[in-house]
């Protein structure tokens, strides 16, 4: 079972999970091992240089819900660890929709 865990500084607290810190990592790590079992994801995915927030864990998880769509794959068992709870929120409202539109 692959599994992967999205968050740019913690740890998960179990084993068995591939971690990525970034929307890119997250991306390419897919383009690259296919869809995983399970995505864990964070929201807040840090700042760049200049303190311009970085693509967050609702775009990966948007970016996820259409590749599976347009790949015609099931998404994967989805978590959200997120401290931010309107970022949370939000990840989990749209996994909700897909699957409600696409029943997968």
């Amino acid at each position: 079972m692959k599994k992967l865990y999205l968050d740019d500084v913690r740890f998960p607290r179990t084993d068995g999970w591939s971690i990525v810190r970034s929307y890119e990592d997250f991306t390419q790590w897919i383009l690259e091992n296919g869809v995983p079992s399970v995505v864990s994801f964070d929201h807040d995915l840090g700042v760049d240089d200049q303190g311009n927030e970085l693509k967050s864990g609702y775009d990966a998880a948007k970016w996820l819900c259409n590749y599976c769509a347009e790949n015609g794959l099931p998404l994967p068992s989805c978590n959200v660890h997120s401290a931010n709870p309107v970022g949370a929120e939000n990840i989990r409202n749209l996994i909700s929709s897909f699957q409600k539109k696409f029943g997968r």
